[in-house]
C-alpha cells in the first residue's frame, strides 16, 4: 500500500548546482540536504521544505521537461508569487484547477514547477 510520496526527483545539468542552490534555496526558501556520500559523487542536490523533498540529479544530455512537473502546496500564494517574481523567476497564474489558486514557474535550468493552494 501506498502511503505518501517520499521525494520527487528532477534532472539537471552538469555544473548547475550553484544555480539551483541559489534557487530552491534564497528563491523557493527551502534547506538544502546532504546526499549520501555514495550519491554526492555523482553530483546534483537535494533540499527539502517540511516534509517535502526535491532531488536535482546531474543528466548529461538534460533538456527540461515542457509538461511533467511536481505540485507543490503553498500557503499564502499571492505573497510566495510575489516573492517569486521579486527574485526574477517567472510567474504564470492559471484558474483553471477548480477549488483551487495556482501559478506555474521554472527554476534556473527549466524544470516547470506548479504552485497550488486550495481555496477555502
Amino acid at each position: 500500500m501506498l502511503t505518501a510520496v517520499d521525494h520527487v526527483q528532477l534532472a539537471a545539468p552538469p555544473g548547475s548546482e550553484d544555480r539551483l542552490r541559489a534557487y530552491y534555496v534564497d528563491v523557493l526558501g527551502m534547506t538544502e540536504i546532504p546526499k549520501p556520500p555514495v550519491l554526492a559523487a555523482r553530483g546534483g542536490c537535494w533540499f527539502q521544505a517540511g516534509a517535502v523533498q526535491l532531488h536535482l540529479g546531474i543528466e548529461d544530455d538534460f533538456r527540461p521537461a515542457k509538461k511533467a512537473h511536481p505540485g507543490l502546496r503553498v500557503t499564502g500564494i499571492e505573497a510566495y508569487a510575489a516573492r517569486l517574481a521579486a527574485h526574477g523567476a517567472p510567474v504564470t497564474w492559471d484558474d483553471n484547477l477548480p477549488g483551487h489558486r495556482r501559478f506555474y514557474s521554472e527554476d534556473p535550468v527549466g524544470n516547470r514547477l506548479e504552485f497550488l493552494e486550495p481555496l477555502e
